[in-house]
């Protein structure tokens, strides 16, 4: 792969972080650069490792994911090498977010991490946030690794229905 290839990902990368008021995954990354064939998963993987490194964009880890957020130095680079993206570029990535904006959005405002606690014991942590302003949190206490990890992976889909019923059982 080319240097100048390198740098047109991590530009694109930068753009991406920066027409959005939320984070992005890597692999909500990886499924806009691999499925419009724009670099392979490795190529990828080695822009955002670069881009972290110079601290152009942090990444935070919860659970087995990574969110992607812009940092002000990022900001600034883009700002000075934004030229260097083509407007088809421009107008795929922009297209992408019209039509996959509110999934994006989800995929990063619906969380679900556990911690352990004491022996046999773990917290998990349940969140839906709505533009950055947290709405729901749950902290719940289970007795197993097993519990702790399928909440985690159900939260996701039944966020929106646990929402609901503490919503109704709170206001009537």
């Amino acid at each position: 792969m080319s240097e100048e290839s390198l740098t047109l990902y991590k530009l694109m990368i930068l753009f991406m972080l920066d027409n959005l008021d939320f984070p992005l995954t890597n692999s909500q990354l990886s499924e806009f650069f691999v499925n419009h064939g724009y670099t392979s998963y490795f190529h990828l993987q080695q822009a955002i490792n670069e881009l972290a490194d110079s601290e152009f964009i942090r990444g935070e880890t919860i659970r087995n994911t990574t969110n992607y957020h812009l940092t002000d130095a990022g900001k600034e680079a883009l700002s000075m090498f934004e030229a260097q993206i083509s407007s088809p570029i421009k107008e795929d990535i922009m297209d992408y977010f019209a039509q996959k904006k509110y999934q994006l959005r989800r995929e990063v405002d619906i969380t679900a991490d556990y911690q352990p606690l004491k022996k046999g014991e773990y917290m998990v942590q349940a969140q839906i946030k709505e533009r950055g302003s947290l709405l729901l949190e749950l902290n719940i206490n289970v007795v197993s690794k097993e519990q702790a990890i399928a909440i985690c992976d159900n939260w996701s889909a039944k966020s929106d229905e646990v929402y609901s019923q503490i919503m109704d059982t709170l206001l009537l």
